[in-house]
C-alpha cells in the first residue's frame, strides 16, 4: 500500500475512534446504535481495510486516496448519523478556524462575480486594499501576473490571501482609465466583522445586523450597543445568520436578558446537562426588542431568538428558523484536519428542543425542501410556555410571533439583477459626477436608467417599472452610495428600504406591550407565591 494510502487509513482510524462506534459505517443511525465494543471496533476497521486494499489494487483507474476518504468514506460515516457531524480537509479546516477566529490574513476587500469578470465590490476601510486606492467596480484582471479568465470568485479570493507581510500584485481594468493599472498590496491582518451594521435608523431607535457568531461578536455587539447610547427600541436583524460559537451567541443574550436569567442548555448521551445563565444581564435597560428572523436564522442565532422570547423580552418577527439544536463539538485531528461531531442537543429556556426532525430525509430535502410545522401544522410539535405563559412550539426552529413570509422578486426584478443593472448604471453614472448624502432618485434620474436599460438589451416596461418602483428606487441609490460612500451607507439605504424592517418598527410598541405585561404577570406570581409561603 501506498504511504499516501496508509496516512489515509490513519486518519479514517482516528475518526472513527473520535466518533466512537462503528455501526453508522453499517448504515446505522446514531438514535438505534447500541455502543460498540473494541472487538466490533477492530473488526469493522479491518472489513473497512480490507475494500479499501480492494479497492486501490482493482479499480479501473488509479485511486487518489485523499480523494478517496476525505471526500467519500469519512463524509458517507458521518452523512447517516446527523446533517452536522462533518469532516474538515485540511482547506476547509483551516477557513473554518479562520471564520472563528473573526480574521484573516490579506489585502482586505470583498470580490464578486460581475458582467462575467470577478470585480471589486468593496474595499474594507483601512485595509491595504483600501489605502492604495482600489475601488469599488475595478476589474481584477491578474494577480501576481496570472490573468483571472476563467477563474471563480473564490480562486480569486484564495490568491489574494497570504501570510501577513508579504505582497501581491493586482492588475485592476478600471472604467475611465485608458490601460490597466498595477498596485502592489502589502498583506496584512484583515477584521471579519461579524456585526456588519449598525446605526440609528430612528432617533432613539437603533438597527443591529449580526452576520454570524465568531470569536470578536460579543465585543462588537457591546460596541455597537455603547455607541448607540440611551436606547428606546432595538430592532436585531439576524435573518441569514447562520450561527457559529455558541458561547458568543450566550454573550450576545446576556445583554438583553436579566441576569441569572437561563439563556440556553444542551444535554447528550455522553455529554451531562450544562446549563448557560445571564452572568451580567441587562441592568435594567428593558427597551423593547424586535428581533427579524427567516430560514436562513439557525444555531447560535436561534439561541439568541429562542431566549429572547422565552422570556418574553422582544417579539420575534418573520419565518419560523432553520431549526438546528445539534451541538458540534471539533476535534482537531493529523495532517491539519478537523472533525465536528455532534455530541448534544440545545434547549431553549422554556426546554424546547431547537432541532427539527431529520429522520428518513435526504440532505437535500433537510437544507431546501423545509417545513418547519407551519405547513403542517403545530399538532405534533411539542408545547412549553414562556415566562408570562405565553405557548411556543419546539422541535421545528423557532417559531415568529409575528409571522411574515418572505417577499418574493418577481420576473422583472430577477432579470435586472441577473444583468447586474444597479451596478452598472450606478458605475457608469458616477465616472464623471459626485452625489451628495441628500441624493436621491428622481424622474430624470429614472428617465436615464430607462435609456440604460435600453441601451443593454435588458427587456422593459413601463407597467413593469411601476410595480416595483420603491424597490428600484432605493436599490439604485443604494449602489450609487456604494460607490460614492462606501459599504456601510449602501447598506443602511438598504436597510431603511427593506419592508421587514419597517414592519419591525412598527411593531416596537407591540413588544414593548409584552415585555410589560410579562413582568406584570411574573411580579404577581411571585407576590401569590411569597403570601401563601407566609400564611403556612
Amino acid at each position: 500500500m501506498l504511504r499516501g494510502s496508509r496516512r489515509s487509513l490513519l486518519l479514517v482510524v482516528l475518526v472513527i475512534l473520535a466518533c466512537g462506534f462503528l455501526g453508522a459505517l453499517f448504515g446505522q443511525r446514531v438514535g438505534n446504535a447500541q455502543p460498540s465494543s473494541d472487538s466490533d471496533v477492530r473488526s469493522g476497521l479491518r472489513t473497512f481495510s480490507n475494500v479499501y486494499d480492494v479497492v486501490e489494487q482493482n479499480y479501473a483507474e488509479p485511486v487518489n486516496p485523499d480523494k478517496a476518504i476525505y471526500n467519500g468514506a469519512i463524509p458517507g460515516m458521518l452523512r447517516v448519523l446527523d446533517p452536522h457531524s462533518n469532516f474538515f480537509d485540511p482547506k476547509s479546516y483551516g477557513l473554518l478556524r479562520e471564520e472563528q477566529r473573526g480574521k484573516y490574513y490579506g489585502v482586505g476587500m470583498q470580490v464578486g462575480p460581475r458582467n462575467n469578470k470577478v470585480i471589486v465590490i468593496m474595499p474594507f476601510v483601512g485595509t491595504p486594499a483600501y489605502k492604495v486606492g482600489i475601488h469599488p467596480g475595478d476589474v481584477i484582471a491578474a494577480v501576481d501576473g496570472k490573468p483571472t479568465d476563467n477563474l471563480s470568485t473564490s480562486d480569486v479570493a484564495d490568491m489574494l490571501k497570504g501570510p501577513k507581510g508579504t505582497q501581491v500584485r493586482i492588475t485592476i481594468l478600471r472604467e475611465g482609465a485608458p490601460k490597466p493599472m498595477e498596485f502592489t498590496v502589502t498583506r496584512d491582518e484583515i477584521p471579519r466583522y461579524s456585526v456588519d451594521l449598525h446605526f440609528l435608523i430612528r432617533p432613539g431607535i437603533g438597527y443591529l445586523h449580526v452576520t454570524g457568531f465568531q470569536e470578536t461578536t460579543d465585543r462588537e455587539v457591546q460596541d455597537a450597543l455603547d455607541q448607540f447610547g440611551e436606547l428606546k427600541g432595538l430592532v436585531l436583524d439576524l435573518r441569514q445568520n447562520p450561527g457559529g460559537l455558541l458561547s458568543e451567541g450566550v454573550g450576545m443574550a446576556d445583554k438583553f436578558l436579566p441576569k441569572g436569567a437561563v439563556i440556553v442548555s444542551h444535554r447528550g448521551r455522553s455529554s451531562p446537562e450544562k446549563v448557560y445563565r445571564a452572568s451580567r444581564g441587562n441592568g435594567g435597560k428593558n427597551y423593547p426588542i424586535v428581533v427579524l428572523v427567516n430560514r436562513g436564522t439557525a444555531s447560535a442565532a436561534e439561541i439568541v431568538a429562542g431566549a429572547i422570547q422565552d422570556h418574553d423580552r422582544g417579539l420575534v418577527v418573520g419565518e419560523s428558523t432553520f431549526g438546528k439544536g445539534l451541538v458540534q463539538t471539533v476535534y482537531p485531528l493529523s495532517e491539519n484536519t478537523g472533525l465536528a461531531l455532534t455530541t448534544a442537543k440545545y434547549y431553549t429556556p422554556s426546554g424546547r428542543l431547537i432541532q427539527r426532525d431529520y429522520s428518513s430525509i435526504s440532505l437535500y430535502d433537510y437544507y431546501y425542501q423545509r417545513d418547519n410545522g407551519e405547513e403542517a401544522g403545530n399538532a405534533n410539535r411539542e408545547v412549553k410556555m414562556t415566562d408570562s405563559g405565553r405557548t411556543v412550539y419546539g422541535g421545528g426552529g423557532i417559531s415568529p410571533d409575528v409571522k411574515i413570509p418572505a417577499i418574493k422578486s418577481n420576473h422583472f426584478q430577477d432579470t435586472l439583477l441577473q444583468h447586474y443593472a444597479f451596478f452598472n448604471f450606478a458605475k457608469r453614472y458616477l465616472i464623471s459626477r459626485h452625489i451628495a448624502k441628500t441624493f436621491e432618485v428622481d424622474d430624470p434620474l429614472m428617465q436615464e436608467f430607462r435609456s440604460f436599460l435600453t441601451e443593454q438589451k435588458v427587456p422593459w416596461t413601463e407597467a413593469d417599472l411601476a410595480q416595483v418602483s420603491d424597490w428600484i428606487h432605493s436599490s439604485i441609490k443604494s449602489e450609487m452610495f456604494i460607490d460614492e460612500f462606501g459599504q456601510i451607507e449602501g447598506l443602511k439605504v438598504r436597510a431603511e428600504a427593506d419592508p421587514l424592517v419597517q414592519k419591525a418598527l412598527d411593531l416596537l410598541p407591540k413588544a414593548k406591550e409584552l415585555a410589560d405585561n410579562a413582568r406584570r404577570i411574573i411580579a404577581d406570581r411571585n407576590g401569590a407565591r411569597a403570601a401563601a409561603g407566609n400564611n403556612r
